[in-house]
């Protein structure tokens, strides 16, 4: 079944983004049906209340420190969630523009049959298709984990099942969140679990979808940097070609048109990732800190262990996913006028010279993905917020002791 969705997703009209679109699709995210439209967004709706009574009882057991942190550590992730839908669902319009973009280019671009822009385009589409397959992988293996947390909690300990039987301590939640019922026992604690269960999965499939939608788009970003680069770089052939001015000119003008609109859909897409990164940052810094703390808090189970480790390494991920593929965005961009220098420019009239000259310093412009107005996104704020969480951890642990 799996593998006879992923023969159908793939769409000729959109070389790259047939699969996103199709899982954006499956994910009620990128619906054109008005009636499948508002049902998709009450189930939008439904997840913000979620979220809300997350909030409230966080409130609730602001006191119990333990529990009030395992709480927040989901909280925040489900904030991020509910963040990143209203983003694909309000500027739908913004990212379809974005989409045909990308899929007009491709088509164009393979319509010519240039086998070594053909190779290119390939090399990258296959690469995005592996990244997106791996990483819906590991964010179906966190739901799961997520999900199943409670019952391998529940069997961990016989000292632990024998307390619920009694009365003693409460069944275990998935994730905990305030509602007008006792949640604790009987059909209160089924509706509660059915609930949770499909906030969970409601949220996998809207961080899947939207990590997955701009990594690969990051992905064309990238490999469209290199396509121009091998155009610039075979500009004049191989010096002996008798090309006249006018069709100088013509390639000229293509290679600046091709990085004028790369530019400008690239301050597009980081419109749109800019402040939804900006708080998955200040979160990520957080959460990986308190999910250490709570990893090596003394009483914590080997269960709690496992669960705090798998979340933590989930967020690591994620944020790396996000900074290796904008940090080698920012690097191919630093690196697409050498394409001209490596053509065979002397072999041009000094008036094609300058152009070619003019056409390097246009070329020179970085394109740089940020997280907020403050932070840019690349392999070293990956580095400075790990570090970062790290001292932060370090100054709790000395406290706690």
């Amino acid at each position: 079944m799996v593998f006879k969705f992923l023969t159908v997703s793939e769409d000729p009209d959109n070389p790259l983004l047939g699969t996103i679109i199709s899982l954006l699709r499956c994910g009620g995210l990128w619906e054109k049906d008005r009636l499948k439209n508002f049902l998709h967004n009450l189930v939008h709706f439904v997840a913000f209340i979620f979220v809300l009574s997350q909030y409230v009882e966080l409130w609730v057991i602001r006191n119990d420190l333990e529990m009030a942190m395992r709480n927040l550590s989901l909280t925040m992730l489900s904030t991020v969630c509910v963040f990143k839908a209203c983003n694909l669902v309000f500027w739908q319009n913004t990212w379809k523009e974005l989409f045909d973009y990308v899929s007009e280019l491709e088509r164009s671009q393979l319509a010519k049959k240039d086998d070594t822009i053909n190779k290119i385009i390939f090399q990258y589409v296959k690469y995005a298709r592996r990244v997106t397959y791996l990483y819906w992988s590991l964010v179906t293996a966190t739901v799961l984990i997520v999900s199943l947390a409670p019952l391998l909690i529940y069997w961990s300990s016989p000292t632990y099942r024998h307390n619920i039987r009694n009365g003693t301590l409460p069944y275990p939640e998935i994730m905990s969140s305030w509602t007008p019922f006792d949640r604790t026992r009987g059909i209160g604690f089924c509706v509660a679990t059915v609930y949770q269960m499909s906030a969970c999965v409601y949220g996998g499939i809207v961080v899947a979808n939207f990590d997955s939608t701009a990594v690969v788009i990051m992905t064309f970003f990238a490999g469209q940097l290199k396509v121009l680069s091998a155009n610039c770089s075979r500009l004049f052939g191989d010096g002996n070609e008798l090309i006249n001015y006018d069709e100088t000119v013509k390639r000229i003008r293509e290679c600046h048109l091709h990085h004028l609109y790369l530019v400008k859909f690239s301050a597009v897409l980081n419109s749109l990732l800019s402040p939804v990164m900006f708080l998955y940052v200040i979160i990520c810094s957080l959460m990986i800190c308190a999910s250490a703390a709570q990893l090596t808090t003394e009483g914590t189970t080997t269960v709690h262990q496992i669960f705090f480790f798998l979340y933590l390494m989930a967020l690591i991920a994620q944020l790396f996913l996000y900074c290796w593929h904008s940090n080698d965005v920012f690097f191919l961009s630093n690196q697409v006028d050498d394409g001209v220098y490596s053509s065979a420019w002397w072999s041009q009239n000094v008036r094609t010279r300058r152009s070619l000259l003019l056409l390097g310093g246009q070329l020179r412009k970085p394109i740089v993905f940020t997280a907020g107005p403050f932070t840019k996104l690349n392999m070293a704020t990956f580095v400075t917020i790990l570090k970062g969480s790290y001292s932060y951890y370090t100054l709790v642990a000395k406290k706690e002791d």
